[in-house]
């Protein structure tokens, strides 16, 4: 008789928890936080052909999904003239991963990081930020006024 309540308290048990249902993840968009209205590309290789066909230059975004330094995300994302100029006039790309393209790397592997490819496929290195000598692409927001 005990081992029949215990079977039936253990079926009951498995029963309940088999409806429980799953949380839904949501995918995380390609903007990961940096601009929801503004087209991404996925891929270091798709942005390349995207900028060929497009004309338009290419902006690298080299970032951590969670990274001490999002001032600049926040304030990237919150600026409706940056969002605008950003959809309009760049293929968008934001890397949570290096790619083997050593070119982005000019001055090391370091998040964040911003480069910018013209479309002749060169790396536009004399775009810096400028409070991070050793880290010429880190931009803060102060420096989004080199957009203008």
């Amino acid at each position: 008789m005990l081992r029949f309540v215990v079977f039936a308290l253990l079926l009951g048990v498995c029963a309940s928890a088999g409806k429980q249902q799953k949380k839904k993840e949501t995918p995380q968009s390609l903007s990961r936080g940096w601009g929801d209205g503004i087209r991404w590309v996925k891929s270091y290789k798709e942005g390349l052909s995207e900028m060929v066909k497009s004309k338009k230059p290419l902006m690298v975004i080299h970032h951590q999904d969670i990274c001490p330094y999002s001032a600049l995300k926040k304030a990237f994302a919150a600026d409706k003239s940056i969002q605008k100029m950003a959809g309009r006039d760049f293929i968008m790309l934001n890397l949570l991963n290096e790619t083997a393209d050593e070119r982005i790397a000019p001055d090391g592997r370091y998040t964040p990081r911003i480069l910018f490819l013209d479309q002749s496929n060169t790396v536009r290195t004399e775009l810096v930020g400028k409070k991070f000598p050793s880290h010429l692409y880190t931009y803060e927001p102060a420096d989004m006024t080199l957009c203008e």
